[in-house]
């Protein structure tokens, strides 16, 4: 239970689960949503004037890879599921436990469980101990697990468990050592690469498991045609899967890595313009079901390197929310179907009863200007690092206020 006074949000554009926003208030007690509309603030209230602006609920990132409030707390981002990719890696309750209370209170952490012993992707770890300590989903990591065998286990098991799966979908036989995708931008910059194929090859194996198990998989980034046209397929024949991306694979093409640019240094990589297309129709169709950050702050050490050994990765807690309302001035998806993919969406498939402004939903709130004009800076970024492939970026959408379970947390 909340420990923050009731709280009433007034002269509201509200962001509701369908339709356009909705001028009104809302009020929160004990934590949660307690009345939305025509609220009338009750004598001991806080009372906080949105100024005519948007008021949606708080962010949920689905995959970050480092827990960084700063960042995320400029971003609106009042959940994230972190990836197992730690040192050591979340492959042990306690450490689980460790990092589901390492956010609060202004920040909720929902670890994902480390599918494998060590990610070697051989040995299945201890996932309902890691379930029991916190974990609300199983994920691969930032490897694909390459044994048909183990894969199908682990899905048979998350099953079992009601726990979903979440697989990195890139094939490491075909990908190997490869930092771009094959085409004229690795030809011309002399990248080992690979074909887009490792990723719908890698996809293909792991819709088949899944379907043959009858459980729940979420492809973190799907980023090629090949791979959107199979989610598709499968989800029109009832498979549980569900696809998510980044903003880069719908902002930007393998074109970014020009001059061995390694904040564009991404995994997987970036693709062709032809597959950027295909990842926008894709969110508009509804075939991928999140937009996630994938905020991986990488320091000079990471990434002042020559591009083949500068490590993968990109800062996004903090753009995540600007770069997709850009899909919403650019008419691709409506408000409301951009907070379902930022927010509503991940909630669900995590289990958390937050992401939308509902009765009775956690208050987890922000207050949001999508006009409000502002330029991407890597050196001026709150978060560990800034190593964002949109720096110098001029984008619109910035969050005013930021409420977690009713209580006013800090942004920059």
């Amino acid at each position: 239970m909340s420990i923050a006074p009731p709280l009433t949000i007034t002269n509201a554009q509200l962001v509701l689960p369908e339709g356009d926003p909705v001028k009104g208030s809302i009020r929160c007690e004990n934590g949660h949503i307690a009345a939305i509309g025509k609220v009338s603030p009750q004598p001991n209230d806080q009372l906080v004037d949105a100024g005519g602006k948007l008021v949606t609920p708080g962010l949920v990132d689905l995959g970050v890879f480092a827990i960084d409030k700063p960042a995320c707390h400029f971003g609106g981002i009042t959940r994230a599921a972190l990836m197992p990719d730690q040192s050591p890696p979340l492959d042990h309750p306690a450490r689980v436990r460790f990092a589901a209370q390492s956010g609060k209170p202004d920040f909720w952490v929902h670890p994902l469980a480390a599918a494998t012993r060590k990610l070697e992707g051989s040995e299945l770890a201890e996932i309902a101990l890691m379930r029991e300590a916190g974990a609300r989903a199983i994920a691969t990591g930032r490897k694909w697990i390459g044994d048909s065998g183990t894969m199908l286990r682990l899905l048979q098991y998350g099953g079992m468990l009601d726990m979903m799966v979440v697989s990195h979908a890139e094939d490491a036989g075909v990908a190997g050592n490869a930092v771009a995708t094959a085409g004229e931008i690795a030809t011309r910059l002399g990248l080992p690469s690979a074909p887009a194929e490792a990723e719908a090859l890698a996809i293909t194996r792991d819709i088949a498991l899944a379907e043959l198990a009858g459980a729940r998989l979420h492809l973190r980034a799907v980023t090629t045609a090949g791979g959107l046209a199979l989610v598709r397929a499968a989800k029109q024949r009832g498979v549980k899967v569900t696809a998510g991306v980044t903003p880069a694979y719908f902002m930007l093409s393998d074109l970014a890595m020009a001059e061995f640019r390694t904040f564009a240094r991404l995994s997987p990589p970036l693709r062709s313009e032809e597959d950027r297309l295909a990842v926008l129709a894709a969110v508009a169709d509804g075939t991928i079901d999140v937009i996630a950050s994938g905020h991986d702050p990488r320091g000079p050490e990471d990434k002042r390197l020559p591009f083949a050994d500068a490590e993968p990765g990109m800062a996004g807690a903090e753009t995540l929310l600007a770069l997709t309302l850009n899909l919403v001035r650019d008419g691709v998806i409506s408000l409301s179907h951009a907070f379902d993919l930022i927010a509503a969406n991940p909630a669900r498939l995590l289990g958390a009863n937050a992401g939308r402004l509902e009765i009775g939903a956690e208050a987890d709130i922000a207050i949001i200007d999508q006009d409000h004009p502002w330029i991407v800076d890597s050196e001026e970024m709150a978060g560990s690092a800034g190593n964002t492939p949109f720096d110098k970026q001029p984008v619109q959408g910035r969050v005013l206020g930021l409420f977690k379970g009713g209580a006013k947390v800090g942004t920059k």
